[in-house]
């Protein structure tokens, strides 16, 4: 399937639009020199709900709509166990480690590192984290973005990774956080209404026009065990998600990682 040429408008319409936005967001007043907080804490102007849906925005990716979007294909509900802990873990962020972060001004995790101890520690880390993002995180994203924008426009995946790239860096690296959030507002807005429908159309064709409840109807009596939030041992899946125990256990660093420690998370909170 190809995108059609009013697609491509549409689409090209919608990139131009994010980029204007963020243009226009990030312009500074005649003699106002940007310093390290208005590019990384869009100068502390962003209101809560700009913040909230930056914090969603982010969090959702190529990882999520194609990856465990897939997976869902496979294995049903049970995907989003992941995600069980995540409002347990942001609470107690929110409760206990965020003021000592605004406390002692901390919006990098190197920061803090070099605060708690030393420098060598700060430098260790940056280095790290910055290898594993490039070398892991965003090549994955950029891949299944890509994946995306080949299956529908057929261009190569490597030229596709290489716009997604060249986009993103144009607004964020120019704007900094202001832009990158207040772009986001628009984006989350986006992704959730067009996930719904989309949702609400896959529904009504799999009940062959019947309408989406019809659809949601056959899928529960063709498919009951995509309904299960955790697999049992002698599903063929079981293995490639966590387990009870994995919940209770394990899990919680990783989300600690994610949303105590992560940049972006970070430099939202």
């Amino acid at each position: 399937m190809n995108l059609e040429p009013i697609d491509i408008v549409i689409v090209g319409l919608y990139a131009f639009a994010l980029f204007a936005l963020a243009l226009w967001v990030s312009r500074e007043p005649a003699g106002h020199q940007k310093n390290t907080e208005d590019y990384f804490l869009a100068g502390r102007s962003l209101p809560w709900w700009a913040i909230g849906a930056s914090l969603i925005a982010s969090n959702i990716s190529a990882e999520q709509i194609i990856g465990q979007s897939g997976q869902g294909f496979v294995v049903g509900m049970a995907i989003a166990a992941y995600e069980w802990q995540a409002a347990i873990v942001l609470l107690v962020v929110a409760k206990w480690f965020l003021p000592i972060f605004l406390k002692r001004g901390i919006y990098t995790m190197p920061q803090y590192l070099d605060q708690r101890y030393g420098h060598n520690v700060k430098t260790l880390m940056s280095v790290y984290w910055i290898f594993l993002y490039t070398a892991v995180n965003l090549t994955t994203v950029l891949w299944l973005g890509g994946l995306a924008v080949q299956s529908l426009t057929g261009w190569p995946v490597l030229t596709s990774m290489i716009a997604l790239a060249a986009f993103a860096t144009l607004y964020s690296l120019y704007g900094g956080l202001k832009a990158v959030a207040l772009t986001d507002i628009i984006q989350v807005v986006i992704l959730i209404f067009g996930g719904l429908v989309i949702t609400w159309l896959a529904l009504n064709q799999v009940s062959n026009g019947a309408g989406a409840f019809a659809g949601l109807g056959r899928l529960w009596e063709e498919m009951p065990g995509h309904f299960e939030m955790i697999l049992s041992p002698e599903h063929p899946s079981y293995k490639d998600l966590p387990g009870i125990w994995t919940l209770l256990g394990g899990l919680w660093v990783l989300h600690f990682s994610y949303w105590g420690f992560n940049q972006y998370i970070i430099q939202r909170a």
